[in-house]
């Protein structure tokens, strides 16, 4: 049996311009910088004890290290039920269209949008997964 872990602590996107990706998650999630990487990117605090990181695509090529990535991926992020409607309401008013709204055979629902460099970024409530 392996060592326990927490879960997943951070996740990355890899953007063309990483200040329009800050603005967005700002603006939409109400996410913060908590460290700033220059010219490669950022880390956003997303959640309690979670980490959203932003690089610049290519922009870690000059340093030795792992960290680089291209095309569309894909996030989700947790809300819960009686949110729903205001996180609609919310993506109109900043002019985000949804891609999708689904309902999952456990009763929960899921919203589907872009962010500015098109990953495709859901919003789901409780009753999308047997442990969600």
């Amino acid at each position: 049996m392996p060592p326990t872990s927490e879960g997943i602590l951070e996740s990355s996107l890899y953007v063309d311009d990483v200040s329009a990706s800050v603005r967005f998650y700002e603006r939409i999630f109400g996410f913060r910088v908590i460290s700033d990487f220059g010219g490669r990117g950022c880390a956003m605090q997303a959640g309690e004890r979670k980490v959203l990181l932003i690089f610049k695509k290519g922009g870690s090529r000059t340093i030795q290290s792992p960290h680089d990535g291209a095309g569309e991926l894909h996030l989700a992020f947790a809300i819960p039920s009686e949110e729903l409607t205001a996180w609609e309401a919310w993506l109109a008013e900043n002019g985000i269209e949804v891609e999708e709204k689904r309902t999952w055979e456990l009763g929960g629902w899921s919203l589907y949008f872009r962010d500015p460099d098109r990953h495709l970024i859901e919003i789901a409530t409780p009753g999308v997964w047997s442990i969600y």
